[in-house]
């Protein structure tokens, strides 16, 4: 707990301990952890004497922010329109059920986070699903669950990527 206080204590004083500079305490705490742990925004709030509920409105309203660690991959799924019209919502139905993870969420082993988004800008190549930066197009429910079965737990998608 005492790294928590110190990491927390560091950062406030960085901002001579200003209320009006929480996002960028809030985007300190994140990038040295990879995301917002509680017992941080606890100490944070406490040290900026705010209530708890407004760091987490703030960590809740920007896209930006995590609760929650990362996954070893990203997966990205497009659900816009054209995407959804030719089968993305039921791929992101399967992927749920079968890999046992939320909408905006990392599966309980840590090897991938699953965000469904609006656009990717690529409709010509509905569905999309991109996969640590790699778009793959034309996914079905065989597709992706292939791509993610395939994820390695000890790779990085670049390093998985330059081993094909």
């Amino acid at each position: 707990m005492i790294a928590q206080e110190e990491l927390v204590d560091r950062i406030v004083r960085r901002y001579d301990g200003e209320v009006g500079m929480l996002i960028p305490m809030m985007q300190d705490v994140q990038a040295e952890c990879g995301y917002l742990p509680a017992g941080q925004l606890r100490r944070l709030a406490e040290r900026l004497d705010l209530p708890l509920s407004r760091l987490y409105a703030v960590a809740t309203f920007y896209a930006s922010f995590r609760l929650a660690p990362k996954g070893r991959h990203e997966v990205t799924l497009c659900v816009g329109t054209v995407c959804y019209l030719k089968g993305a919502g039921e791929i992101s139905a399967m992927i749920q059920k079968e890999f046992k993870v939320e909408a905006g969420g990392t599966t309980a082993d840590g090897l991938f986070s699953f965000q469904p988004v609006n656009c990717v800008g690529a409709c010509a190549l509905a569905p999309v699903m991109i996969v640590d930066g790699k778009y793959h197009d034309g996914v079905t429910q065989e597709k992706a669950r292939g791509l993610l079965r395939g994820l390695s737990p000890d790779e990085t998608g670049a390093q998985a990527e330059a081993k094909k």
